[in-house]
């Protein structure tokens, strides 16, 4: 569904103009991100470089292509969301740390030198904030 200007402006600023998801603002390039996922079925796969990928395997949801279920989304959040329900997005962000871990050198070191920290703190999106604040 492409969205008519109006509609784009008005689910930008849904969130004041920030990411629904981590609250960045949001500059000229955005995405209009479906909250649920318009691809019903999903797997997960190794690829050829031993991660794991996403790929449809079924039809289209029409149904969720429609202005209500729209967010607006930075695109880095948007291309890591893909086509993740928004809990199973959370629990395939709460592994990164894990990930970094076993996988990344130049993470480990960083941590060694105290140049970050890991804080054990739980996903909670911006939109999740937001209407925390509003009760």
């Amino acid at each position: 569904m492409a969205l008519k200007k109006a509609e784009r402006e008005a689910l930008k600023l849904k969130y004041d103009g920030r990411c629904a998801y981590c609250g960045t603002e949001l500059g000229k390039t955005w995405h209009a991100d479906h909250f649920e996922p318009c691809r019903r079925d999903i797997e997960s796969y190794r690829g050829p470089d031993g991660h794991f990928r996403l790929r449809s395997v079924g039809g289209g949801r029409p149904e969720a292509n429609v202005i209500e279920n729209f967010m607006p989304a930075c695109a880095p959040c948007n291309i890591s969301k893909s086509a993740y329900t928004l809990e199973s997005w959370r629990n395939y962000l709460q592994k990164q740390i894990t990930y970094l871990n076993n996988y990344s050198k130049k993470y480990r070191m960083a941590l060694a030198y105290g140049l970050i920290a890991e804080t054990g703190a739980e996903v909670v999106f911006h939109f999740e904030k937001v209407k925390r604040e509003d009760n």
